[in-house]
This record gives C-alpha cells, structure tokens and sequence, in this order.
C-alpha cells in the first residue's frame, strides 16, 4: 500500500464524491437486506393462515379469504419489488460517484504523467524504450484505476453488506449463522490463491501479447525491408511461432479459470447444505421457523460474491500497487535539465562556448573536449567533422537538451543555464539530422511550431517555397492535405528533410540550426534550397552543421572538429590556404562532383 499512498491526494480531491458514495452503497444495502425478510415473513405467514385456510374449504368466507391472502402476497411481492428498485437506484448513485471519480484520477494521474514526460529530460529517453513508457501511461494507470474504482467501490460494499447480513443472522441464529460462514473463509482463501495464480499467468499472457504487438509493429514498419529482401515467408513463419506461443500461455490461463469457477459454486452449495440440514434440525425443535432457512439461504447467496471477491479485491490491489510502483519510478525521476527562470528574455542570438567538456552521462563518451568559439548575432557558424566528432553535440548544448559538464555557454553573453529556457528554445529553429513527421497532414506538420492561426496558409506556402518543397507538395493529389503517413513514410528522405526545413523557417526564429538536413537531396537541390535561405538567414545567427563543404562554404566562420576539438578554424578561403583538413575533404568532394557529373 505505500505505492499506493501516492494516490491519496486524487482521493482527497473528490472527496465529496467518495464519501456520497460510501453513503450511496450503505443505503443500497440498507433496502437490500429488506427481501430476505419479507420472504421469511412471507413463509411464516403462509405457515400460519395455512390451517385456517383449510378450516374454510366449503365455507362462504373461503373465496373472501383467498383474495386477502391474494392481496396480502402481492403486497409482499410489491415491497420486494420496490426494495429491488429502491436499491437498483442507489447503486446508480453509487457508480456515478465511486466509478466517475475512479475516471476522474485516471484522467488525472495520465496527465500527470504525461505532463512528467513532457518535463524530463532527453537523456531519459534514451534509457527507456517508448513501449515501456507508453505501457506506464496505459496499461499500469488502468490497472491503478481498477484500485481506485471497482476494489474501492467492492471492498465498501463487502464491510457494509456483511457486517449488515452478519447482524441480521445473528440475531435470528448465533448457531445457523457459525455453521453457514464456515465455507466462506475457505472460498475467500481458495479464491485468494488460485488468483493469485490467474495473476502470475494473466502477466505471462500480457507480456506474450506485448511481444506479439511488438512483432506486428516492427513487420509493417519495416514492410520495405522485408519486401525487398523477399522475407514475407520467413517472417510470416516467425509470426506463426509467435501466435503459438501466446495460444498456449492463454490455454494455461484457461485452465486455471476452468478450476476457479466449479471450485466457488462446490464451496457455496455447501453452506446452502448446513443451511437446510442444520435450519431444518432447528425447525424441527422449533428454536427457528422455516422462514428463518429461506432467509438465510438468501442471506448466503447476498455473501456470495462480496465473499469471493476478497480474493479478486485483493488480486487487484496487488497488481495496482505493482504498476504504481513502476509509474512512482518514473515520476520520482527528475528531470536533468530545469528551467532556472521564468523572467521575459529577448534573444538576440550571441553564442559563446568557452572550454567547453561535454561527457554523456549514459554512456560516459566524451563528446566534447576544450571547444571555444564565439558567434556574433546574425553571424553564420559552419561546423564541420567525421561521424562522431561532436557536430551533433553542439546542437544539442544550444538547445539545451543537455548541459554542459564545464567550461561555459553563454547566450547573449549570459550563461545559458540561467535563462528562461521555454524562450531561448522558442528562439530556436532546430532542424535535426533524424527528421520526425507527424502522421499528420503535410500543413499541420509545417506548421507545428507556430500558435497563431492568422495567414497560415501563406506562411506555409512561403516557409515551403523557402525550403523548395512547394512544387513537389502541389503536385500530391491532396496538396497540403495530403498524409504523410508514420514518421512521414509516405515521403522520400530529401522531401520529409525539406518539410522539416519549412517548419523550422516558419517560426521566424533568431537562432537557426541545420544538422545536416541537406545529406538526403542532390547538390542541384541543395543549392536550390541554400539560395532560397540565404534572404531568410539575413540577420539571424545561423549554425550549420554538414559533412558537406558545398553547405557551409559560406558561413562567416567554419570550424572542423575531430574526436570532439577544434583543429582548424577560418573562413573558406583562410582554410583552403591552410591545405589542411578541410582542404583535403573539398578536393575530395569535387572530385566525386565531378565522376557524378561524368557519369
């Protein structure tokens, strides 16, 4: 119950609905009591106006006395009736409290949990897989609301019902009533035991079915692949293996349910059994009357399932308080990178890095070693450098989506650490080397990063000019409306990069960065889109990261990094004189122009 406790601030929240609710079930078992003793005073009726009957066969008073007898059953019926509706009513009531207010936390601790993701930082992400997060925000959060609801709501209704029953029989046979609960703590513990055993094999089908669902996702996404590689048969084999094996964890499961239910009726005829013979042997002596073994039988049918759902009340507690455990795990996960100030900030696009270190904190890779440079506002920065050398990395520390290990970072002169971070990223246009479309429309995805509705349509339409996308956009038989499917999978590399490029630009931002977002189209493209950005970089600091000279050869200022240092720094011109490193990879690009252009 200590995971659990976490929960205690969405009950006192909906305070109102949990205690109406608490009255709501006492009232609904209050009239559900009722029927059992008018059936009992129904039996001890007809057991008295029974001889008397028989008195008046052939009598004149006989018809009149059988309609009162009519009228007096009918109004039995109609207070059991009345009783049952009375009670339906209430447990109405009940739902509509104790069920809605289970939604409510629901609703709430989802966003609670969501809102935590949104809030941490990238490098959790990179821990957990997305499968496990989305598992916590679904499946976990309704197991917890199964807790908070129907176990909130059953265990209620169980302590008022049986403590209301258990009064009731006591006060009409301490005796009855020993020998009648005697099976019920046996049922409670065999229903306890073989849940827990429908438990640990429901685990084993959930995560059979996980990895079923896992398998599906990866065939359709990887579809491409396995077409072009003519695996269709090979894998559908794979598949076939995997459906064999979630069939026979669900048989095991099946089994068990199979023994649980014949288990609990064996267990409740037998207290209906000590009911008839030890009520009968009491009517017999006359210490009861057998309206007293009608009532009771009743009684034990009301305990029944209150009884057997022990076991499952239990059941649900403990894999509520696994799965809040897995989610506390998450939300007591802080997040690395916070935002140190919530002050309105104007960016003007300065970008200092002093000596700066960068080790990841996961996989303890120093990315960065000793890195200064210093970009003016509506200066262009052009970093250049192998796989790993650290371009990427740059990114990510002007963006902030981690923090420097030493050294200093300064924006606009001022450590970035300290600024309000929802601005200075507001301020950024990141186009990231892995582009990430939306399944959305190719206009929703241009227009992700800006609130204002006003010109929209023209602001996309300029923004995809700008990164020339638009003759390929109008050409889709839907034009901007057309879907560009999971992850933007109906597009070519070259076409998600340029859309991506356009909802950077749309934001009209100070600080521009382009991570190697041109390595998917051709040198005619790229310079095509280049030209087209030039205006739009007017003013603006830019950075742009490349593995291509043609990209960066005029930035105000290059840099070529290796194993995370700088070892050359200039202009183009200045670096082509220098015949180093950066000589060397624009004599070798040329050269690779040219066979293409021969070929």
């Amino acid at each position: 119950m200590r995971a659990l406790a976490h929960l205690n601030k969405y009950f006192w929240r909906y305070t109102a609905r949990f205690f109406l609710g608490i009255l709501f079930v006492s009232v609904s078992n209050l009239y559900a009591i009722i029927p059992p003793k008018v059936v009992r005073i129904t039996f001890d009726f007809l057991r008295d106006v029974k001889p008397i009957f028989a008195m008046m066969e052939g009598t004149p008073l006989h018809d009149l006395y059988f309609d009162v007898l009519v009228g007096a059953f009918l109004f039995f019926g109609f207070i059991i009736v009345l009783a049952a509706v009375l009670k339906g009513f209430f447990m109405f009531l009940m739902r509509q409290t104790l069920v809605v207010m289970s939604r409510f936390i629901e609703y709430d601790l989802k966003n609670e949990i969501y809102n935590h993701y949104q809030n941490l930082s990238l490098s959790f992400f990179k821990r957990n897989n997305t499968g496990d997060l989305m598992a916590r925000i679904t499946e976990d959060v309704s197991k917890v609301r199964m807790y908070v609801g129907p176990a909130v709501l059953y265990a209620i209704n169980l302590t008022v019902l049986f403590s209301l029953v258990i009064y009731n029989m006591i006060q009409v046979s301490p005796t009855l009533t020993a020998y009648v609960l005697m099976p019920l703590p046996i049922l409670s513990f065999t229903i306890y035991h073989v849940s827990r055993m429908i438990n640990i094999r429901s685990e084993r089908v959930q995560r059979q079915l996980s990895e079923l669902s896992t398998f599906v996702q990866e065939g359709f996404s990887g579809i491409r692949v396995l077409k072009a590689y003519a695996k269709e048969d090979q894998w559908g084999k794979a598949f076939e293996k995997e459906t064999e094996n979630y069939k026979e964890t669900t048989l095991e499961l099946v089994q068990i349910q199979a023994v649980f239910f014949p288990t609990m009726l064996i267990l409740i005829g037998l207290s209906t059994v000590l009911t008839v013979y030890i009520g009968g042997k009491q009517a017999m002596a006359g210490t009861i009357t057998t309206g007293n073994i009608a009532e009771f039988i009743i009684y034990i049918n009301m305990l029944t399932w209150p009884v057997a759902a022990i076991g499952w009340i239990t059941s649900i507690i403990q894999r509520a308080a696994a799965s809040q455990t897995r989610i506390n795990e998450f939300l007591n996960t802080e997040p690395e990178i916070v935002n140190n100030s919530h002050e309105p900030l104007q960016v003007n696009g300065g970008i200092t890095f002093k000596d700066v270190e960068f080790v990841y904190p996961d996989s303890g890779i120093k990315a960065l070693d000793g890195v200064s440079f210093d970009v003016k506002p509506g200066e262009s920065l052009a970093i250049l450098g192998r796989t790993g050398s650290g371009k990427s990395t740059i990114a990510s520390l002007i963006t902030r989506t981690y923090d420097i290990s030493k050294g200093s970072l300064l924006l606009d002169g001022k450590p970035i650490h300290n600024l309000n971070l929802d601005v200075v990223r507001s301020s950024i246009g990141y186009v990231p080397q892995d582009v990430f479309l939306f399944s959305d429309s190719i206009l929703s995805n241009i227009s992700f990063g800006i609130d204002s509705d006003e010109d929209l349509e023209k602001r996309v339409h300029t923004a995809a000019k700008q990164a020339d996308i638009f003759d390929n956009i109008i050409d889709f038989p839907f034009g901007f409306d057309t879907k560009v499917g999971e992850r933007g999978i109906t597009l070519s590399g070259g076409q998600k990069q340029r859309i991506s490029i356009a909802r950077a630009i749309i934001r009209d931002p100070q600080i521009l960065i382009f991570d190697d977002c041109l390595s998917a189209v051709d040198t005619e493209t790229e310079e095509k889109i280049l030209a087209h950005l030039k205006d739009l970089m007017n003013g603006k600091t830019t950075v742009i990261i490349s593995h291509r000279v043609s990209s960066v050869k005029h930035a105000d200022q290059i840099i070529v990094l290796d194993k995370g240092s700088i070892i050359e720094r200039g202009t183009h011109e200045a670096l082509l004189k220098l015949d180093g490193a950066y000589a060397s990879l624009y004599q070798k690009q040329l050269l690779e122009d040219d066979e293409r252009k021969i070929a």
